[in-house]
């Protein structure tokens, strides 16, 4: 299935599932113990992680898909203010769910469901899409340069701001000139305009944050490399995804690094398929 959603529908979709998300999250845990395949058994909940200069909107593709096939899903709104925030944050939305758990994660969410996902019994699996899969003790900005082709940093503007301790933190935007290019390249032009100017900053923190944990290690992964991709290199998603002994790794020829906006049905059979694994 490709991208057939404008960026307006996103938008206005995207604010009722992450509304939802954090306001109804004990429907979450309702949804889990009642959805059940026609085998019978409960279907595991999935759980959607944006990464940065995005917001939950992105995935509203692939939630339709997951929701027609019957799976109870949630896209909560990623904080996007550095590991140390995001996933204990993370950590507190997957206690509140019960039954089995698929947890998936795009980009900088791959680190977030990383660290997150350590010591939450009903995660079942992991789905990293185009995403950052790092090690304990690991940061992402020496990562990104293991592997040459991303132009990501380049294509960024600092800005700073005021911390509420009296500190100052500096957020990362993607310029007009350079978004669609290293972000989103096999989209519409007028859709990633949309994009660039309701992008959600990323904190430079995020890039020197150190994982702590590292959830691979213990529960099973899945991986899909945008082959096109030019923000993480599609060679050292390929490397993260082996290092993890992912069991099985789906390649999309000329995909943008948003491959669940323009390639949704790849990525819901994906994720599919993991939650079957697990079930």
């Amino acid at each position: 299935m490709g991208y057939d959603l404008t960026r307006r529908r996103v938008l206005a979709t995207g604010a009722a599932v992450a509304g939802t998300a954090a306001l109804l999250g004990p429907l979450a845990t309702t949804a889990s113990a009642s959805a059940k395949p026609s085998g019978g058994g409960t279907r595991p909940t999935i759980v959607l992680v944006h990464g940065g200069f995005a917001d939950a909107s992105c995935w509203n593709g692939t939630i339709e898909l997951l929701q027609h096939a019957g799976y109870p899903t949630v896209a909560p709104a990623n904080p996007l203010r550095g590991l140390p925030t995001d996933a204990p944050y993370l950590a507190s939305v997957l206690r509140s769910i019960q039954g089995p758990i698929v947890l998936v994660g795009h980009s900088y969410g791959g680190a977030v469901i990383t660290n997150a996902a350590a010591g939450i019994p009903n995660v079942a699996a992991l789905v990293y899409i185009a995403a950052f899969v790092p090690d304990q003790g690991e940061q992402l900005g020496v990562l990104i340069g293991t592997f040459p082709g991303s132009i990501i940093q380049s294509a960024t503007t600092p800005v700073p701001f005021p911390n509420a301790d009296g500190t100052t933190g500096i957020d990362l935007y993607l310029r007009a000139d350079g978004f669609r290019a290293a972000f989103a390249a096999d989209l519409p032009e007028a859709t990633t305009r949309l994009m660039q100017a309701t992008q959600r900053p990323f904190s430079a923190s995020s890039f020197t944050d150190v994982t702590t944990a590292a959830a691979w290690h213990t529960i099973p992964s899945w991986g899909l490399v945008a082959g096109a991709d030019k923000a993480i290199p599609p060679a050292l998603e390929r490397y993260f995804y082996q290092r993890a002994g992912a069991r099985e790794v789906v390649e999309i020829a000329g995909a943008s690094h948003v491959a669940m906006i323009s390639h949704p049905g790849a990525v819901a059979a994906l994720v599919k398929k993991a939650a079957v694994a697990v079930g």
